[in-house]
């Protein structure tokens, strides 16, 4: 009885092989289980560190919001509009997924954390942090190419209000100032948000052509011989 219940097993498995030409074991991370994820057209991500929340938006409308960590202060998070350039598996302390933005500065991006406890909070280098589970589900919907905006407050590049930049600093405000002073033909250098001996050059040079104490630091003072105001 066994054997001929084998053979009857044996026979089926021969008409599947004919009629569809292979057998395919579904793996847990298969493509096949991958198509029953949601799919979203014209996603678009937009991060807004002045309270550390993530919204993954399609078509126009919020689809899904999520808690994250943004840079403290010493080592703020991008703010601006970037694209998702690159995605890839990393280890346990970015939770296993990373998706990398064109940020000329540093290397920033998504990922998610083997500290749970500082989603929430300003607390990250710069990238944005999520929990696991988060991440995980993000990294599967959301394609190469995403745009993903960092809002951190009403000032753009200068978030919530201006910071005393001082070498070795870095953000959208390093270059934002970077740029006005390439256009006023003072910064010879590569326009890279970076705050390196090329800048100080040429923050010391517009500082003399404009009667300003010279020093390495930028204060208020500059950024209105700048022509940058937050107030009009």
């Amino acid at each position: 009885m066994k054997k001929y219940s084998l053979m009857i097993f044996i026979t089926l498995i021969c008409f599947v092989v004919i009629i569809l030409g292979k057998i395919t074991f579904i793996e847990s991370n298969s493509v096949f289980k991958q198509n029953h994820l949601p799919k979203y057209e014209n996603l678009y991500i937009f991060v807004d560190i002045t309270e550390n929340k993530m919204y993954l938006i399609s078509n126009g409308k919020v689809i899904k919001t999520y808690p994250v960590s943004s840079g403290k202060p010493k080592t703020p998070s991008p703010i601006g509009t970037w694209t998702i350039t690159s995605k890839a598996r990393w280890g346990e302390g970015f939770g296993g997924y990373w998706m990398g933005f064109n940020v000329p500065w540093g290397m920033y991006g998504i990922h998610g954390t083997d500290e749970p406890w500082s989603i929430g909070h300003a607390l990250s280098h710069g990238c944005i942090r999520m929990f696991n589970k988060d991440v995980a589900e993000l990294y599967k919907i959301t394609p190469i190419g995403t745009k993903v905006t960092i809002y951190g407050g009403p000032f753009g590049p200068f978030g919530s209000g201006f910071r005393i930049l001082k070498p070795g600093d870095r953000g959208s405000d390093v270059y934002f100032v970077q740029k006005k002073l390439k256009e006023l033909g003072f910064f010879k250098g590569y326009v890279n948000g970076i705050y390196n001996e090329s800048m100080k050059h040429a923050v010391h040079s517009f500082q003399k052509k404009h009667n300003l104490k010279v020093s390495d630091y930028i204060g208020i003072s500059f950024y209105n011989k700048l022509g940058i105001y937050l107030f009009d």
